[in-house]
């Protein structure tokens, strides 16, 4: 359902998400060359990457993984990790806390509702940010930080302060579920960095005071869901994304110049590389394509951490990936500009860090 409002003497479009509605705004509407394919596409088959085999320090595990991993990061950059150590009564206490919030009426989301610039907050579609190709969803962003001590209760703290002490539990699982996902990219990070060649420790210590966002991803069902996209075509700016996806599906990666499914496992985390990893890789590593469709059936949840660094670190390639054959191809920069760029003057998609380097340029020139 859909209907307008007010706001500053402007009319905005107010989505309440109802699952017998058939009349898809034409906001909502995507070009026919971006709407989902016709017939399914292929499914993408990505060998799982054994984690807790890597971790053990056994050759043939870690032979294996870097060598899985470094195949995939340079064609399409996107991969599985099973045996990753997380307690599934955790992700599914994840999953369950989201019915729970976006199971609640407009006016009580809205008590955290995300501001124009900003990246924290609830959003409806981004509804109040563009005026086209909206996607089919709504999300709930929060800032995590893995310095001390913000570490400690950074997630809990917004949850309170923005929505009450009504959601002190679900601040709870969300604070703890951060915590789990940041020890996780550290350990794909060390995975990435044996796999490309600059040794273990070196992007596990660049991204351990990591500070990244999570994004909690609730796709209602939709009745044409041939006509619109949950998410569109976009490259993630972050550095890395550890995703878990429920069992409904919808997830498509770009590859070898067409659209693939990503079958689901609830057992396995979806890692792909962002934008500000493929440049510390210096372009050796490519971020991944993707996008996420809607059906006429389930609502489907995704919980998706986005590794993010510190904000006064300097994104740049370690001097092992560039040489002779392979100058450095991006600038220098810093997170935080990388991050006001996506929130204030371009919507991500696949074209966002060549704008981001063009931009940049013309700043500093």
């Amino acid at each position: 359902m859909h209907d307008e409002r007010q706001v500053d003497g402007e009319t905005s479009l107010v989505f309440d998400f109802l699952k017998n509605n058939a009349n898809i705004p034409q906001q909502f509407i995507w070009p026919d060359d971006e709407k989902p394919c016709p017939q399914p596409p292929p499914l993408l088959h990505v060998p799982p990457i054994d984690l807790n085999g890597y971790l053990s320090g056994d050759p043939v595990a870690v032979s294996n993984a870097t060598r899985l991993v470094n195949e995939a990061c340079r064609k399409h950059g996107f991969f599985l990790v099973v045996n990753h150590g997380i307690d599934m009564k955790l992700i599914n206490e994840a999953h369950k806390n989201m019915d729970f919030f976006f199971g609640k009426p407009l006016v009580e989301k809205e008590k955290a509702k995300r501001k124009v610039g900003d990246y924290c907050g609830y959003a409806s579609s981004f509804t109040n940010r563009f005026s086209r190709n909206l996607p089919w969803k709504e999300t709930l962003s929060f800032r995590y930080s893995a310095e001390f001590p913000y570490s400690h209760h950074i997630v809990q703290n917004y949850i309170l302060n923005v929505m009450g002490q009504e959601y002190t539990h679900f601040g709870d699982v969300y604070q703890k579920y951060c915590e789990e996902m940041s020890k996780l990219s550290l350990s794909v990070a060390e995975l990435l960095g044996e796999s490309i060649g600059v040794g273990r420790s070196y992007f596990r210590e660049f991204f351990e005071e990591n500070d990244s966002i999570m994004r909690l991803n609730y796709y209602p069902i939709c009745q044409k869901p041939d006509l619109t996209l949950g998410t569109g075509p976009h490259c993630d700016p972050t550095s890395l994304t550890i995703l878990h996806q429920d069992d409904v599906g919808g997830l498509e990666v770009f590859v070898d110049e067409k659209w693939h499914s990503i079958p689901t496992n609830t057992n396995a985390f979806v890692v792909n590389i962002g934008d500000t990893f493929m440049v510390m890789s210096n372009g050796t590593y490519k971020s991944c394509l993707h996008r996420a469709i809607v059906n006429c059936r389930r609502t489907r949840k995704s919980l998706a951490f986005f590794l993010c660094p510190k904000q006064d670190k300097i994104v740049s390639p370690p001097k092992e990936l560039i040489t002779k054959n392979l100058p450095r191809k991006f600038p220098d920069f810093t997170w935080p500009l990388f991050l006001e760029f996506t929130q204030k003057h371009y919507r991500a998609d696949r074209n966002t860090l060549d704008a981001f380097v063009q931009w940049l340029l013309h700043k500093t020139s």
